[in-house]
């Protein structure tokens, strides 16, 4: 390993001979001078990783060597050592971006400790981090060979995630490899608990976790207490992943109350879950209560038209009282703002439910356009992207208008995104619906072990296009295609992102109430 190289600037550097020799000693190469036109001179013809200026030298004066330091480059960290310790001293330093300052008289332990932080703070982080990954890494892999609950399975994703954003700060190539490998194994076992509990979640709703059409009933109704405005957004199609980073951006306005994560409904598909959440039922009951407006996958025209009107009839149909309340959903970026120049008018409202489609949006262009795909080639990338529009979007424009109101917010979504990397061979019908993640029709041909099948679709709660209907659901990373066409459509939507299927990307999803700080 190449030794760490410091440029030390100090008109009494004879006094300093002890700390250079320890610092030799450790390693350290130590290049010494007395003087700031020195330092400068140096540092242009040298290359240093770390700068120690003395403030009070004659001639060039510290601060006046940092700034011309400064201009040559900008990235190489620099610490100020000086014996006065007046305020405004610190506010120039500070302000001419100082990385750290000490005062004298400095002792050679003080100085190594300031090294490590500026040199080696990357390195002992990583060191740090992985050894903690291997660690939880098996106790993770334990806890993944047991009978785990809904809300084991909760916490251990939660875990996954909390690693891939750690370990995502890091170059270490060995360490994201060995999380990928085990965030799927444990969607291969969390598939495997899915197929042996969801039919009896469906039969038996309170045996359950909270699923779609529970999440007004259990999660926003209880918070309307009078005492003001709730706002209920969902921004289609958020991962957990996704929304642990934008978290970061809210929490700085607002109070996090809860954070807490709820089951998509199959298929984890917009048409269904999102209509569900609305509703408070399931499809089936849907397609029942509201025939006029419920949409089967073979029917033309959009599927989410009514969920206006569905929030309205189930706060009538749980509630039994008026609820002033309005719904907006918000398609494009003149949308977004149009609503933000009248959000005073929905202050008096008790609730008010928005619907922000552009992660959806963002997921699919991803698919067809190809810069899209380049900016999203993975998962970091993903996030990276979708933080960068919440900065810019007039979401966060309104969200922070909102936490200056003193106003709640409970922000979720409808389903998540799976990349997926595996194709899986199917057969069906001309009607057989388009989605790679579930299919629906009759006389449906597949591998049986890479599919959830559900024969009968009323045990899920789904509607029957026809008598001999069925569905079936992707399960881990795969996406089905059909043979007379296999290599176009695995060049196409290979490591795409798509949802409707089972994992824990797409089906364990996050809820969040945040309150006035």
């Amino acid at each position: 390993m190449q030794e760490t190289s410091i440029l030390w600037a100090d008109d009494e550097i004879d006094l300093l001979k002890p700390h250079i020799l320890f610092l030799t000693e450790k390693g350290y190469k130590v290049t010494t001078v007395t003087n700031g036109y020195d330092a400068v001179d140096a540092f242009k013809t040298t290359y240093f990783d770390l700068i120690f200026l003395d403030e009070n030298m004659p001639g060039l004066t510290g601060l006046e060597t940092l700034s011309k330091i400064k201009n040559i480059n900008n990235d190489i960290p620099i610490v100020l050592i000086t014996k006065n310790e007046e305020e405004y001293l610190m506010e120039d330093a500070i302000g001419s971006k100082i990385d750290d300052y000490l005062i004298k008289p400095v002792n050679p332990k003080q100085i190594l400790l300031t090294i490590k932080k500026l040199t080696e703070n990357k390195k002992l982080v990583t060191e740090k981090t992985t050894m903690a990954y291997q660690q939880d890494f098996r106790n993770l892999g334990m806890s993944l060979n047991d009978n785990l609950n809904y809300k084991e399975w909760v916490d251990v994703y939660k875990k996954l995630i909390y690693w891939e954003l750690e370990l995502e700060k890091l170059e270490d190539a060995g360490m994201h490899e060995i999380l990928t490998l085990q965030k799927a194994e444990a969607n291969t076992q969390f598939c495997k608990f899915i197929e042996r509990h969801y039919l009896n979640w469906i039969k038996d709703p309170d045996e359950g976790p909270i699923t779609s059409p529970q999440l007004f009933k259990k999660k926003v109704f209880p918070k309307l207490d009078g005492k003001g405005p709730l706002f209920f957004i969902l921004i289609d199609n958020l991962r957990y992943d996704q929304f642990k980073i934008v978290n970061t951006l809210l929490t700085e306005y607002f109070r996090l109350e809860e954070e807490d994560a709820y089951y998509s409904i199959l298929p984890t598909a917009t048409q269904y879950a999102r209509n569900a959440i609305f509703s408070g039922l399931m499809p089936l009951e849907m397609e029942k209560r509201y025939p006029e407006m419920w949409q089967n996958d073979e029917d033309e025209g959009g599927k989410n038209l009514f969920e206006g009107q569905f929030v309205t009839d189930q706060i009538k149909r749980l509630l039994r009282k008026e609820v002033k309340h309005s719904y907006h959903k918000i398609l494009n970026i003149d949308e977004g703002r149009a609503l933000n120049d009248s959000v005073s008018n929905l202050m008096n409202n008790e609730l008010n439910v928005i619907v922000y489609n552009f992660v959806d949006m963002l997921s699919h262009a991803r698919t067809d356009m190809q810069m899209i795909r380049e900016l999203a080639s993975d998962e970091a990338s993903y996030r990276s992207l979708t933080l960068s529009w919440f900065e810019h979007s007039p979401l966060f424009d309104l969200l922070k208008f909102l936490a200056q109101k003193q106003v709640r917010v409970i922000i979720t979504t409808d389903h998540g995104t799976i990349r997926v990397k595996t194709p899986s061979k199917i057969v069906g019908d001309r009607n057989t619906n388009t989605n790679l993640r579930y299919k629906q029709g009759k006389n449906l041909n597949f591998n049986p072990k890479e599919v959830f099948y559900v024969r009968n679709p009323h045990d899920a709660m789904l509607p029957k296009l026809h008598v001999s209907s069925s569905f079936v659901f992707a399960k881990e990373d795969k996406y089905f295609v059909y043979p007379n066409n296999y290599n176009h459509f695995v060049n196409f939507y290979n490591e795409t992102f798509q949802h409707g299927g089972i994992s824990l990307e797409e089906m364990l999803i996050p809820i969040a109430v945040y309150g006035p700080k």
